[in-house]
C-alpha cells in the first residue's frame, strides 16, 4: 500500500455508508477518497443533511462504513473488532464537541483528568497532565470552577484541554464553536491553530464558511460526496 506513508494519518478509500429501512438502501455519503496526513489543520464543510457527521463518525471510529476502506495510522480498520476500534479512539482521537459535554458537578481539573483514569494513568501524573493542558488553553486560573461558573468560551476551552490531556494524534472537532458568539468563536480557532502549529492534527466539521476559512485547507462535502 504505497500510500501509507509515514506522515499520513488517515485514508479512505472509496467509502460508502448507507441505511437500511426495510428493503431500501439510503445512501448518507458515497465513494469518498479523501487523505489526511499528521500535522494538517482541516475543516469539512457541508451543509445540514449533507453527510459531514456520518463522516465524522467514520473518521472518529464511533461509526463503520457499508463499503470500502479506512485506513488509520497505518492500520486498516476493518481487520480490528470493536474493542480494538474503541482503544485507538481512546488513545489516538480527541474529542471536542459544540455542547461541550461536561459533567456538571465536576471541576475544570476533575473533567481534565477523567480520561486519564480510563488510561490507569497515576494521581500524580494525572493531576500535573490536566494542569498542563489547562494552562495551555489559557485557563491555568480556573482549574477548580464547575461549568456553571464558566463562560461559553471556558466550557470549550475545558473541552479542548480534555482532548488534548491524552496526547491523542488528532483532535477531531463537531461544530465547536456552535453555540458561541463572533469573539469567542474566532478565541477558539485561534487555539486550534495554535496547537496545529505545535504540531497537532486539527479537524474540524463545520458549516460555516467563516469558520472553515481558519483551516490551511477545506474539505466540502455535499449529498454524500466529498471533494477537496
Amino acid at each position: 500500500m504505497k500510500f501509507l506513508i509515514s506522515n499520513t494519518m488517515l485514508v479512505f478509500e472509496n467509502i460508502k455508508k448507507s441505511y437500511f429501512l426495510e428493503d431500501t438502501e439510503i445512501p448518507i455519503i458515497q465513494n469518498v477518497n479523501l487523505r489526511i496526513d499528521e500535522w494538517e489543520f482541516v475543516t469539512i464543510i457541508g451543509p445540514s443533511g449533507s453527510g459531514k457527521s456520518t463522516l465524522m463518525n467514520i473518521i472518529g471510529l464511533l461509526d463503520r462504513p457499508t463499503a470500502g476502506k479506512y485506513f488509520f495510522d497505518g492500520q486498516d480498520m476493518s481487520q480490528l473488532n470493536d474493542l480494538a476500534q474503541s482503544e485507538i479512539r481512546g488513545k489516538k482521537i480527541g474529542f471536542v464537541f459544540q455542547n461541550y459535554s461536561l459533567i456538571p458537578r465536576l471541576s475544570a481539573i476533575e473533567q481534565v483528568m477523567l480520561p486519564l483514569s480510563y488510561h490507569g494513568v497515576a494521581g500524580a501524573e494525572k493531576k500535573e497532565r490536566a494542569i498542563k493542558a489547562l494552562e495551555r488553553v489559557g485557563l491555568g486560573d480556573h482549574l477548580y470552577k464547575k461549568p456553571e461558573q464558566l463562560s461559553g468560551g471556558q466550557k470549550q476551552r475545558v473541552a479542548i484541554a480534555r482532548a488534548l490531556v491524552t496526547r491523542p494524534k488528532i483532535i477531531l472537532a463537531d461544530e465547536p464553536t456552535g453555540a458561541l458568539d463572533s469573539k469567542t468563536s474566532d478565541d477558539v480557532m485561534e487555539l486550534f491553530t495554535e496547537l496545529n502549529n505545535d504540531g497537532v492534527t486539527i479537524i474540524v466539521i463545520t458549516h460555516s464558511p467563516e469558520i472553515a476559512a481558519n483551516a490551511k485547507r477545506i474539505v466540502y462535502i455535499k449529498d454524500g460526496l466529498v471533494t477537496g
